[in-house]
């Protein structure tokens, strides 16, 4: 996977601006380690505040626990084309934060009076984690830290939620628990003391509460973790100070084994989604984790479809784009992937198709008006194969045969495209012998 640089061009946007492009898949951010996502939308665009794992410095935090020294913010007005803004909030930069800790967990964002609010976890130079805020006149910043944390609230996972009426109310995690506190109209001070939310599960950790309102009914989400590892569940009540019911499950334990979850929904342009982590891009250390968003679904009474994760994600894919067919949609027997290059992992995923019959299904490929004429792919095969691309289905049109020569090494191949599509279709590759074929990427022109 290649990513572009461009300098900013925007006044007041910090470091360079990423825009990586025409992935649309999982995760979502794959230059670097991504978590605790919470996603807002801001003037018919989509902003994303993650947090940000890193490596542990020689000699400074724990090079066996999180690492987290600043924030970034991305935006995208499509969920394929994704702008890294920048750092928009440091460690370094917070006069209350001990800078030594790099412990700068989950965070939140919210609009109020033109205004952008970011709240932000950290441990505080006189000990212990407090909350504190940044504000800014564009959701992408630059942002400014108050000086002083939140007086009356300690611990972490902010989530700050504006009801229909203009109130405003700060949940947060402590001691394996969750609280909540009404804001003043500054959204700087507490309007009353904290009071803890009771109805939710027992026994277990739970933390990362997040929570939003649909069609009167308020969703009160967080991961718990219930066995060895946490999932994402929901309580319902009705109003943001409940009380709460245990509703049911969002997301399962993941099956790799990551330790945490964390989350936030959003809708956009009519369809709501999950935003959430895993470890994709490092599954043997699952304190590097990596955003993720799946589509997710309510039934007719307003409870929540449990959401299966995708490697394919959200976005519709232009077929000129490189198209990382390894993060298929489904696929068949003598199917894998694996990173291109295990001490890389930023580099991305190779596909493979072993034997006769193996086939991957890429769904929402937009080929436009039916100008594509070519198509390339970057592949290797040690004794050589025929790729054969499919429209639709493994029986469907065939969109283009490629041969990749033998050898080692990886080539970019071209083919003419046997059918000239217009509009959204699925990319099935399948190939014609009963080869060992690695794919890195497709590409039409």
């Amino acid at each position: 996977m290649m990513l572009r640089y461009l300098r900013p061009v925007v006044a007041g946007l910090a470091g360079w601006l990423l825009v990586g492009r025409a992935f649309a898949t999982n995760p979502v951010i794959t230059d670097q380690f991504t978590a605790d996502p919470t996603a807002r939308v801001f003037d018919g665009r989509i902003y994303l505040y993650p947090s940000h794992d890193i490596p542990a410095p020689p000699g400074k935090a724990r090079p066996d626990w999180f690492c987290m020294g600043d924030y970034h913010v991305f935006s995208s007005a499509n969920l394929t084309d994704w702008t890294d803004h920048g750092v928009i909030v440091s460690q370094t930069t917070v006069p209350w934060v001990d800078a030594s800790k790099y412990s700068m967990w989950a965070p939140d964002c919210v609009a109020r009076n033109g205004k952008y609010y970011f709240f932000f976890p950290a441990i505080a130079q006189s000990g212990g984690f407090r909350i504190g805020v940044a504000i800014a006149d564009h959701p992408a910043g630059p942002f400014q830290p108050e000086t002083r944390p939140i007086d009356g609230v300690a611990d972490i996972d902010p989530c700050v939620f504006i009801d229909r009426d203009g109130r405003a109310y700060l949940y947060y995690a402590m001691h394996s628990r969750l609280f909540v506190a009404k804001l003043k109209p500054s959204l700087l001070e507490l309007d009353g003391p904290p009071a803890q939310i009771g109805g939710l599960p027992a026994p277990g950790l739970i933390e990362g509460p997040f929570v939003f309102e649909r069609k009167g009914i308020y969703y009160l989400t967080y991961p718990h973790a219930a066995h060895r590892t946490e999932r994402l569940e929901y309580s319902t009540g009705p109003g943001p100070l409940g009380p709460f019911r245990t509703a049911g499950v969002i997301l399962d334990e993941s099956p790799d084994g990551c330790w945490t979850v964390h989350q936030s929904i959003v809708e956009y342009q009519g369809q709501w989604y999950l935003f959430y982590h895993d470890d994709d891009l490092s599954p043997q250390f699952d304190k590097h984790r990596s955003v993720r968003a799946d589509r997710l679904h309510f039934n007719a009474d307003g409870t929540i479809q449990k959401v299966i994760p995708t490697r394919r994600g959200v976005g519709i894919v232009e077929a000129t784009s490189r198209i990382q067919i390894d993060r298929y949609s489904a696929a068949g027997p003598g199917v894998s992937d694996a990173f291109l290059d295990a001490q890389n992992p930023f580099d991305g995923w190779k596909l493979t198709l072993a034997g006769a019959g193996a086939w991957a299904r890429f769904n929402a490929v937009d080929f436009g008006g039916g100008q594509l004429r070519t198509l390339e792919v970057r592949a290797v095969s040690g004794t050589g194969a025929t790729i054969e691309l499919h429209l639709d289905g493994a029986d469907g049109p065939v969109l283009a045969r490629v041969a990749v020569p033998p050898g080692g090494g990886w080539s970019v191949v071209t083919a003419p495209l046997e059918h000239r599509p217009t509009g959204v279709h699925d990319l099935v590759v399948t190939q014609s012998g009963n080869t060992h074929l690695d794919v890195d990427w497709i590409r039409c022109e």
